[in-house]
């Protein structure tokens, strides 16, 4: 059996060498390193693939996140609401900008952000929501959308995990994450879906309006060189970046794709295990897990529900299987982001899901004999506490 990956980044890149290897000379044969041919043409083909009108890149997906809120006009003290079960560079952003983070549960099942935990949230201060597609698929964005009209605020997608997957609406229309709130973010780090091989990142939006602020902040506030009309920062995908993810995105379906079979393989192994509970799909259409196109299985996060998880973890590691607890510990207990205004009693589920969550290898590489594997030593060890 071939070593275990939590990601293969060298089988993927096995398989595209050619691509990537071309893309990244013609980047040095030209010596265009920043704002090159590669980024510019990266910027449409990903316009084009999303149905989006504008993509901006930049330096990485934390960046892309901060300059949405700039572009916005967010000022201190103006509260964004956002999950309290996500990385922390969602906060941090926030927190950076002197704006107000304010932190509420999320749903058992998908992971995702409680729209009714955002609901009760929003205060005459709120002025924006920032949903986190976990894991691979989308937040109840149709609902989210509605509550996000009603009372006036930004909604901007955190779209750093789940690139390529499909939002269904109840009417039977599909869109691409990342292009269903205002403006979004995503990241570029390699482990990603659609990773490029150092650090990089984009935003999306269909606002003309803004997008020609984002432009202009992605690059030291300038428009024309020395001739800075707003507030910017330093924040360019550089061209080799833009190079290799020229490469892969060609590939992004069939990669979703792999992801998506090999979690059917893994939720048909665990199927019926009293307390074992895979990832749920929340989504408006009725496909199966091989057909549907709505979670595109950036992890593969399990909940264990016998309070076995760490030792799992410690099991596992010692038979060469790697994994990850996404996440450890709640935003709100991080020292960072400690606030009285928190009450224990409106995160109960983040609070139960830092127990119990365990991911397990997902990748593009992943082949029967691994899954197998890793699931029967899953399976057993659970069973047997």
């Amino acid at each position: 059996m071939r070593k275990i990956q939590m990601v293969d980044l060298q089988g993927q890149y096995n398989g595209i060498k050619e691509e990537v290897n071309k893309a990244i000379e013609e980047v040095l044969t030209t010596s265009a390193y920043i704002n090159g041919p590669q980024v510019k043409a990266f910027q449409s083909e990903l316009e084009a693939y999303l149905g989006v009108k504008h993509v901006i890149p930049c330096a990485n997906g934390t960046d892309a996140l901060q300059i949405c809120m700039m572009g916005l006009g967010l000022k201190p003290g103006d509260e964004v609401i956002t999950a309290d079960f996500t990385f922390a560079a969602t906060v941090e952003v926030i927190a950076l900008l002197g704006l107000t983070p304010v932190l509420v549960d999320v749903e058992p099942d998908s992971f995702n952000i409680d729209i009714a935990a955002v609901e009760k949230a929003i205060t005459p201060k709120t002025k924006a929501i920032v949903p986190v597609h976990l894991f691979g698929q989308c937040a109840n964005m149709e609902a989210l959308m509605a509550l996000a009209e009603k009372h006036g605020l930004y909604v901007i997608e955190d779209n750093a995990q789940a690139i390529g997957a499909n939002y269904i609406f109840k009417d039977g229309s599909k869109r691409k994450s990342g292009t269903l709130g205002h403006v979004a973010s995503t990241s570029f780090f390699p482990s990603k879906n659609l990773g490029c091989y150092g650090d990089g990142g984009a935003i999306f939006t269909n606002d003309d309006e803004l997008a020609h602020t984002l432009r202009g902040m992605v690059n030291h506030g300038m428009y024309e060189r020395y001739h800075h009309d707003v507030v910017g920062v330093n924040s360019r995908l550089d061209s080799i970046q833009a190079g290799v993810l020229r490469a892969k995105l060609p590939h992004l379906d069939t990669y979703n794709a792999k992801r998506q079979m090999a979690a059917a393989k893994y939720d048909m192994a665990f199927a019926g295990q009293e307390h074992i509970v895979v990832p749920a799909k929340k989504t408006n259409c009725d496909k199966t897990c091989t057909a549907c196109t709505c979670h595109v299985y950036h992890q593969y996060t399990l909940r264990i529900l016998n309070g076995t998880r760490d030792a799992l973890v410690q099991h596992l590691n010692e038979n060469n299987v790697p994994c990850g607890v996404y996440y450890p510990i709640p935003l709100h207990r991080q020292k960072a982001y400690v606030d009285d205004r928190y009450n224990e009693a409106d995160f109960t589920v983040t609070n139960q899901l830092v127990q119990e969550v365990i991911s397990l290898p997902m990748h593009t590489e992943l082949d029967d004999e691994q899954i197998k594997y890793i699931t029967d030593l899953v399976i057993n060890f659970v069973n047997k506490h």
